[in-house]
Protein backbone atom coordinates (compact mmCIF):
# COMPACT_ATOMS: atom_id res chain seq x y z
CA UNK A 1 0.00 0.00 0.00
CA UNK A 2 1.72 3.35 -0.98
CA UNK A 3 2.14 6.00 1.68
CA UNK A 4 -1.00 7.96 -0.10
CA UNK A 5 -3.40 4.93 0.40
CA UNK A 6 -2.13 4.48 4.19
CA UNK A 7 -2.74 7.83 5.19
CA UNK A 8 -6.18 7.81 3.12
CA UNK A 9 -7.47 4.41 4.84
CA UNK A 10 -6.36 5.90 8.41
CA UNK A 11 -8.09 9.38 7.74
CA UNK A 12 -10.03 10.69 4.33
CA UNK A 13 -7.66 13.49 3.55
CA UNK A 14 -7.26 16.10 2.25
CA UNK A 15 -10.16 17.45 4.99
CA UNK A 16 -12.33 20.10 3.30
CA UNK A 17 -14.38 22.30 4.71
CA UNK A 18 -17.65 23.59 3.96
CA UNK A 19 -18.69 26.40 1.46
CA UNK A 20 -17.77 29.81 2.97
CA UNK A 21 -19.15 33.12 1.54
CA UNK A 22 -16.41 35.74 1.06
CA UNK A 23 -16.07 38.83 2.40
CA UNK A 24 -18.13 41.65 0.39
CA UNK A 25 -16.29 42.83 -2.44
CA UNK A 26 -17.04 46.31 -1.49
CA UNK A 27 -15.85 45.78 1.90
CA UNK A 28 -12.71 44.41 1.26
CA UNK A 29 -11.41 47.76 -1.73
CA UNK A 30 -12.50 49.95 1.23
CA UNK A 31 -10.08 47.71 3.89
CA UNK A 32 -7.52 48.14 1.16
CA UNK A 33 -7.39 51.87 2.17
CA UNK A 34 -6.36 51.14 5.83
CA UNK A 35 -3.42 50.43 7.50
CA UNK A 36 -2.97 47.35 9.69
CA UNK A 37 -2.32 49.40 12.67
CA UNK A 38 -5.81 51.25 12.15
CA UNK A 39 -7.50 48.35 11.57
CA UNK A 40 -5.99 46.34 14.89
CA UNK A 41 -7.03 49.74 16.97
CA UNK A 42 -10.94 50.03 15.46
CA UNK A 43 -11.10 46.21 15.67
CA UNK A 44 -10.05 46.53 19.08
CA UNK A 45 -12.78 49.77 19.86
CA UNK A 46 -14.75 46.81 18.28
CA UNK A 47 -14.35 44.66 21.47
CA UNK A 48 -11.90 42.39 19.31
CA UNK A 49 -8.92 41.62 21.12
CA UNK A 50 -6.69 38.86 19.08
CA UNK A 51 -6.84 40.30 15.74
CA UNK A 52 -3.45 40.41 14.87
CA UNK A 53 -1.63 37.33 13.31
CA UNK A 54 1.74 37.33 15.62
CA UNK A 55 4.76 36.23 13.79
CA UNK A 56 4.48 36.13 10.38
CA UNK A 57 6.72 39.51 8.88
CA UNK A 58 6.96 40.73 5.30
CA UNK A 59 8.97 38.62 2.99
CA UNK A 60 10.62 41.28 1.48
CA UNK A 61 11.38 44.00 4.09
CA UNK A 62 11.13 47.77 3.53
CA UNK A 63 8.92 47.63 0.41
CA UNK A 64 5.68 49.39 0.94
CA UNK A 65 3.24 46.95 1.00
CA UNK A 66 -0.23 46.87 1.52
CA UNK A 67 -3.50 44.40 0.63
CA UNK A 68 -6.59 43.34 2.00
CA UNK A 69 -8.61 40.61 0.76
CA UNK A 70 -10.73 37.57 1.92
CA UNK A 71 -8.88 34.67 3.48
CA UNK A 72 -8.78 31.70 2.37
CA UNK A 73 -7.23 29.03 5.19
CA UNK A 74 -4.87 25.83 5.05
CA UNK A 75 -4.03 23.58 8.07
CA UNK A 76 -0.77 22.24 8.63
CA UNK A 77 -1.11 19.24 11.12
CA UNK A 78 1.85 17.22 13.09
CA UNK A 79 2.40 14.23 11.10
CA UNK A 80 1.64 10.54 13.01
CA UNK A 81 3.45 7.76 11.83
CA UNK A 82 0.70 5.25 11.21
CA UNK A 83 -1.38 8.28 9.36
CA UNK A 84 1.80 10.21 7.26
CA UNK A 85 5.79 9.99 8.48
CA UNK A 86 6.60 12.08 5.79
CA UNK A 87 9.09 9.69 4.65
CA UNK A 88 7.75 9.33 1.21
CA UNK A 89 8.79 11.27 -1.99
CA UNK A 90 7.60 15.12 -2.36
CA UNK A 91 5.54 14.40 -4.63
CA UNK A 92 2.91 12.81 -2.55
CA UNK A 93 2.23 15.95 -1.23
CA UNK A 94 -0.29 16.35 -5.00
CA UNK A 95 -2.99 14.68 -3.13
CA UNK A 96 -3.07 17.02 -0.13
CA UNK A 97 -5.07 20.13 1.03
CA UNK A 98 -1.44 21.62 -0.18
CA UNK A 99 -2.23 20.98 -3.26
CA UNK A 100 -6.13 21.47 -3.21
CA UNK A 101 -6.24 24.28 -1.74
CA UNK A 102 -4.70 26.54 -4.81
CA UNK A 103 -6.91 25.32 -6.95
CA UNK A 104 -9.79 27.59 -5.29
CA UNK A 105 -7.70 30.62 -5.17
CA UNK A 106 -9.76 33.11 -6.72
CA UNK A 107 -8.56 37.04 -7.66
CA UNK A 108 -8.13 38.90 -4.95
CA UNK A 109 -7.89 36.12 -2.28
CA UNK A 110 -5.36 36.17 0.59
CA UNK A 111 -3.97 32.14 1.60
CA UNK A 112 -3.34 31.98 5.71
CA UNK A 113 -1.84 28.99 6.68
CA UNK A 114 -1.44 27.84 10.38
CA UNK A 115 1.68 26.38 10.50
CA UNK A 116 2.51 26.78 14.14
CA UNK A 117 5.42 28.44 13.67
CA UNK A 118 7.52 25.93 12.40
CA UNK A 119 10.79 26.84 11.71
CA UNK A 120 11.52 23.30 9.56
CA UNK A 121 8.38 23.10 7.57
CA UNK A 122 9.11 24.61 4.16
CA UNK A 123 5.10 25.58 3.60
CA UNK A 124 4.95 26.63 -0.01
CA UNK A 125 7.87 27.02 -2.47
CA UNK A 126 8.33 29.16 -5.99
CA UNK A 127 6.42 26.81 -7.63
CA UNK A 128 3.43 26.83 -5.48
CA UNK A 129 3.46 30.73 -5.47
CA UNK A 130 3.98 30.85 -8.95
CA UNK A 131 0.77 29.07 -9.46
CA UNK A 132 -1.33 30.91 -7.06
CA UNK A 133 -0.16 34.37 -8.67
CA UNK A 134 -1.47 33.23 -11.72
CA UNK A 135 -4.71 32.35 -10.24
CA UNK A 136 -4.68 36.18 -9.14
CA UNK A 137 -4.24 35.85 -5.51
CA UNK A 138 -3.58 38.72 -3.30
CA UNK A 139 -1.24 37.74 -0.63
CA UNK A 140 0.60 34.97 1.39
CA UNK A 141 0.41 35.17 5.25
CA UNK A 142 2.29 31.80 6.76
CA UNK A 143 2.47 31.25 10.51
CA UNK A 144 5.65 29.13 9.74
CA UNK A 145 8.41 29.44 7.09
CA UNK A 146 8.53 28.46 2.86
CA UNK A 147 11.32 28.13 0.68
CA UNK A 148 12.89 29.06 -2.01
CA UNK A 149 12.97 32.82 -0.44
CA UNK A 150 15.22 34.32 -3.48
CA UNK A 151 12.72 33.08 -6.36
CA UNK A 152 10.02 33.54 -4.60
CA UNK A 153 10.74 37.12 -3.92
CA UNK A 154 11.08 37.79 -7.67
CA UNK A 155 7.64 36.80 -7.99
CA UNK A 156 6.46 39.69 -6.62
CA UNK A 157 3.69 38.32 -4.30
CA UNK A 158 3.15 39.95 -0.92
CA UNK A 159 3.73 37.53 1.19
CA UNK A 160 4.17 37.54 5.23
CA UNK A 161 6.26 34.79 6.60
CA UNK A 162 8.28 34.13 9.85
CA UNK A 163 11.17 32.75 8.46
CA UNK A 164 12.51 30.36 5.39
CA UNK A 165 13.97 26.89 5.38
CA UNK A 166 15.35 24.54 2.68
CA UNK A 167 12.79 21.83 3.65
CA UNK A 168 9.70 21.25 1.42
CA UNK A 169 6.24 20.77 3.01
CA UNK A 170 6.12 17.03 4.85
CA UNK A 171 9.78 16.82 5.39
CA UNK A 172 9.68 18.09 8.78
CA UNK A 173 6.98 17.34 11.53
CA UNK A 174 3.67 18.97 9.91
CA UNK A 175 2.01 17.98 6.92
CA UNK A 176 -0.82 19.87 4.97
CA UNK A 177 -3.87 18.84 6.26
CA UNK A 178 -7.36 20.61 5.69
CA UNK A 179 -8.35 23.25 3.63
CA UNK A 180 -11.47 25.90 4.20
CA UNK A 181 -11.77 25.46 8.04
CA UNK A 182 -10.83 27.54 10.71
CA UNK A 183 -7.42 27.75 11.74
CA UNK A 184 -5.31 29.82 14.60
CA UNK A 185 -2.60 31.58 12.89
CA UNK A 186 -0.24 33.75 15.17
CA UNK A 187 -2.56 33.48 17.99
CA UNK A 188 -5.56 34.98 16.23
CA UNK A 189 -8.35 32.63 14.90
CA UNK A 190 -9.38 33.20 11.16
CA UNK A 191 -12.48 31.63 9.53
CA UNK A 192 -12.87 31.18 5.92
CA UNK A 193 -14.09 34.49 4.33
CA UNK A 194 -12.29 36.87 7.15
CA UNK A 195 -11.12 39.85 5.84
CA UNK A 196 -6.90 39.92 5.87
CA UNK A 197 -5.39 43.40 6.06
CA UNK A 198 -1.32 43.17 6.31
CA UNK A 199 1.51 45.91 5.18
CA UNK A 200 4.51 46.21 7.28
CA UNK A 201 3.29 46.53 10.15
CA UNK A 202 1.50 42.43 9.80
CA UNK A 203 -1.81 41.07 9.47
CA UNK A 204 -4.63 41.65 11.13
CA UNK A 205 -8.11 39.48 10.51
CA UNK A 206 -11.00 41.32 10.22
CA UNK A 207 -13.82 39.16 10.96
CA UNK A 208 -16.53 39.14 8.30
CA UNK A 209 -19.30 40.43 10.36
CA UNK A 210 -17.24 43.86 10.82
CA UNK A 211 -15.88 44.57 7.85
CA UNK A 212 -18.09 47.14 6.84
CA UNK A 213 -18.15 48.79 10.29
CA UNK A 214 -14.29 48.46 10.41
CA UNK A 215 -13.84 49.90 6.98
CA UNK A 216 -16.15 52.71 7.67
CA UNK A 217 -14.50 53.70 11.46
CA UNK A 218 -11.11 53.61 10.00
CA UNK A 219 -11.38 55.70 6.86
CA UNK A 220 -12.67 58.14 9.14
CA UNK A 221 -9.62 57.69 11.71
CA UNK A 222 -7.31 58.12 8.98
CA UNK A 223 -8.47 61.25 7.50
CA UNK A 224 -8.60 63.14 10.38
CA UNK A 225 -5.15 61.83 10.94
CA UNK A 226 -4.19 62.91 7.60
CA UNK A 227 -5.43 66.56 9.31
CA UNK A 228 -3.11 65.89 12.47
CA UNK A 229 0.02 65.50 10.76
CA UNK A 230 -0.27 68.62 8.70
CA UNK A 231 -1.19 70.63 11.48
CA UNK A 232 1.94 68.95 13.59
CA UNK A 233 4.03 69.70 10.68
CA UNK A 234 3.14 73.59 11.19
CA UNK A 235 3.79 73.63 14.46
CA UNK A 236 0.86 72.56 16.14
CA UNK A 237 0.91 70.76 19.91
CA UNK A 238 0.20 67.36 19.43
CA UNK A 239 -1.84 67.46 22.54
CA UNK A 240 -4.34 69.89 20.68
CA UNK A 241 -4.02 67.91 17.38
CA UNK A 242 -3.51 64.51 18.19
CA UNK A 243 -6.09 63.14 18.59
CA UNK A 244 -7.49 66.24 17.55
CA UNK A 245 -9.40 67.93 20.56
CA UNK A 246 -12.50 69.11 20.92
CA UNK A 247 -11.67 72.78 20.78
CA UNK A 248 -10.01 72.08 17.37
CA UNK A 249 -12.69 69.73 15.95
CA UNK A 250 -14.53 72.82 14.11
CA UNK A 251 -11.14 73.72 12.45
CA UNK A 252 -10.87 69.73 11.39
CA UNK A 253 -14.31 69.85 10.20
CA UNK A 254 -13.55 73.02 7.65
CA UNK A 255 -10.56 71.55 6.64
CA UNK A 256 -12.10 68.22 5.74
CA UNK A 257 -14.81 69.83 3.57
CA UNK A 258 -12.36 72.28 1.46
CA UNK A 259 -10.75 68.84 0.53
Amino acid sequence: MTAQAKATAAWPIPVRGPQFQRADPAHVRALSELSAATASAKLRSAGIRHAFVDGPRPLTPRTETRIAGPAVTLQFMPQREDVYSGLAQETVERGTALWAVLETIQPGDVLVVQANGSSSTGCLGEMLVRYFRKRGGAGIVVDGCIRDASAVRALGVPLWCTGVTPNYASQSELFPWAYDVPIAAGGALVLPGDAIVADEDGAVVVPKALAAEVATTSLEHEEWERFSRLRIEEGGRLADYYPVSESNWDEYQSWKAAQ
